[in-house]
């Protein structure tokens, strides 16, 4: 949630960086929450002279009964009565005011960083770089959704039969991929300096307006009405609100959490090959890397985390991308993300990987997350995230590209985790 002071002293700064993601009546938002901001601060300054001065006539009334002067004493208590009722009328109306004030609040995206180019759609991303050569399979190499039938390890009937679809059930050798994967990952993140947490996989509305997920995307998540939970949609939301109202010192910075979690989303996508097998899921596995840092580090740390990504896609051996997101691609919260695509040569695509952003302050201004520096002055302070890395489609690419017709050869990174070298 962007910052009050933000918008009225910058307010042509972030009108201009808004204008890059092309959102749908942005400048009537941020005028309208200018508007409101102002009547609130007129409607707390009535209040506060008022209060002042009614204290102040409140004095004088037993001055006067003292003094003899009950006419005049009369006329300052009805005077005391009047601006009781006209106090008590603007608290009223400035609790309306801040609700509203809010409301529109939650509706004005992030403010995209001055590297982000302008852009309506992911045709205008900027590949920055390519890593890895693209294999060449024969002609009749098979496409995952086929290769994990014929080597029985993941099952998307079993999973429509107890549950639905987009709720895959791994076998054998195919779970154990999956765990040496999560196992692979979460022990990357602890050689980088990430402390591995393990969050629940449900949080409360508090938490989901913490992190931004509400009030945006309600629909994209799984709802348990009766208790007013959600499933989370990444690890990010949990992890992240570990530090919902926390005022953390200049010493504990950065904070550095890593965690894998299940991750639900309701709506996964249309009908279609780009969607088929594990293209897209409503369940899958992700570790996620969370790092809370002071503004001036957090773009320094962006590319720290980038290069986390990467490094453990080189591991992987996986020819990958990364593209830096325009302004209309990027998610509600954040100011600048990079996506990381891996090749998939079996379906000749690209398949996003992982995205990594800087919040800036952002989702912590909703969180209440600040620090105290050493000259004891208090500020919000940054957040970032990245997935490192989601499941599915690395799963997807591992088996597509890895292909032969001994078996599907798994990655040496992952031998000493998985415990064999072929799938076959």
């Amino acid at each position: 949630m962007l910052q009050l002071q933000v918008l009225r002293e910058e307010t042509d700064r972030v009108l201009d960086g808004l204008a890059k993601r092309n959102f749908k009546d942005t400048e009537e938002l941020v005028l309208k929450a200018l508007e409101l901001d102002k009547s609130k601060r007129s409607i707390q300054t009535d209040t506060q002279e008022r209060e002042t001065q009614s204290n102040q006539d409140s004095k004088k009334i037993g001055e006067l009964m003292k003094a003899g002067k009950a006419e005049e004493a009369t006329q300052l208590r009805n005077q005391v009565t009047q601006a009781k009722q006209i106090i008590k009328d603007n608290l009223s109306r400035l609790e309306v005011v801040e609700k509203e004030l809010q409301q529109i609040l939650y509706k004005i995206p992030n403010v995209p960083a001055a590297k982000v180019p302008a852009g309506k759609s992911a045709e205008e991303n900027i590949y920055e770089e390519q890593v890895g050569q693209t294999p060449n399979l024969s002609a009749d190499a098979q496409p995952h959704w086929e290769l994990i039938k014929k080597y029985d390890i993941i099952d998307f009937e079993l999973g429509v039969k107890i549950a639905g679809a987009g709720f895959p059930v791994y076998k054998g050798k195919g779970a154990k991929l999956q765990r040496a994967l999560i196992n692979f990952f979460l022990s990357e993140a602890d050689k980088a300096g990430y402390t591995e947490m393990q969050p629940p996989i449900v949080v409360n509305e508090a938490s989901g307006y913490g992190t931004g997920q509400l009030p945006d995307k309600e629909g994209q998540m799984y709802f348990i009405n009766e208790d007013g939970l959600y499933l989370i949609p990444t690890a990010e939301v949990p992890i992240t609100n570990l530090y919902r109202d926390v005022m953390l010192s200049e010493d504990e910075l950065p904070v550095k959490n890593a965690g894998y979690t299940p991750c639900f989303r309701r709506e996964a996508g249309s009908w279609g090959a780009h969607v088929r097998g594990l293209n897209r899921l409503h369940q899958f596995d992700k570790v996620e890397i969370v790092q809370i840092s002071k503004p001036e580090n957090s773009y320094a740390l962006l590319e720290e985390m980038s290069q986390h990504v990467a490094g453990l896609l080189k591991k992987l051996e996986l020819p990958y991308r990364r593209l830096l997101l325009c302004g209309g691609d990027m998610g509600f919260n954040s100011a600048m993300t990079y996506d990381f695509e891996v090749f998939s040569a079996a379906q000749q695509r690209w398949l996003e990987v992982s995205s990594v952003s800087n919040f800036e302050a952002f989702q912590a201004n909703r969180l209440k997350l600040r620090y105290k520096n050493k000259e004891g002055k208090t500020q919000l302070l940054h957040t970032l995230n990245g997935s490192a890395l989601a499941l599915p489609r690395i799963v997807a690419a591992i088996l597509e590209n890895n292909q032969t017709k001994e078996g599907i050869k798994i990655p040496k990174a992952l031998v000493p985790w998985t415990g064999f070298e072929w799938i076959s």
